[in-house]
């Protein structure tokens, strides 16, 4: 079974791409929606991050407060490469066991959506990679309202990422989602029928 990758910057549109390729049959391991599992109360994913920075990060039920790890974790290249240490290798494993999953349901492919993966290397553990890419303008116009930042804090998000030439540096398909969202679901059509070409190739 072939693994694709899926990543794209802050507010390019990736879940767009995501959303049309699982409403189309693909099977779509979220890395955001595993990030969640690990830090689930009770977990040790939390409890060690709690013996890390502290019982200020949780929220007044005892759940992580994402918003004050993410603060913390912006702002301090050392805190946000502890956070990694403690979750990446906790949501690998699960990725690992959805993708048997998939594998074990007879699907030829799953796609692995994953904001960093460029940035952590993950491309390297992919049969292939789809970046998902728009205009600078679009990008920050969707975040700002998305997020309800100042055009200076968008500006701050974007830059802290790769930019899109050094993602695209990686990719296997870029989908250009700042288009009519039409022409982003004739991008993941075209898209849909080369994955299932190259996974009849691959079989062969």
């Amino acid at each position: 079974m072939l693994w694709i990758g899926l990543t794209g910057g802050i507010a390019s549109g990736k879940s767009t791409v995501s959303a049309e390729l699982a409403r189309r049959g693909a099977p779509v391991v979220d890395a955001d929606v595993l990030a969640r599992r690990v830090v689930e109360p009770g977990s040790e994913g939390l409890a060690e991050l709690v013996a890390s920075f502290g019982s200020s990060i949780l929220a007044q039920d005892g759940s992580l407060h994402r918003a004050t790890l993410g603060a913390l974790v912006f702002s301090d290249p050392a805190s946000r490469a502890r956070v990694n240490a403690i979750l990446h290798p906790r949501i690998a494993a699960l990725a690992l066991a959805e993708r048997e999953r998939a594998r074990l349901a007879g699907h030829a492919w799953a796609v692995y959506d994953v904001p960093l993966l460029v940035e952590n290397a993950l491309y390297r553990e992919m049969d292939a990679v789809i970046v998902v890419v728009c205009g600078r303008e679009q990008q920050l116009a969707r975040l700002m309202a998305r997020n309800a930042l100042s055009r200076t804090q968008a500006e701050a998000r974007v830059a802290a990422q790769l930019d899109d030439a050094a993602r695209c540096a990686h990719a296997t398909w870029v989908v250009d989602n700042g288009g009519s969202l039409a022409s982003t679901h004739e991008q993941v059509e075209r898209l849909v029928q080369q994955l299932d070409a190259m996974a009849r190739a691959r079989s062969r």
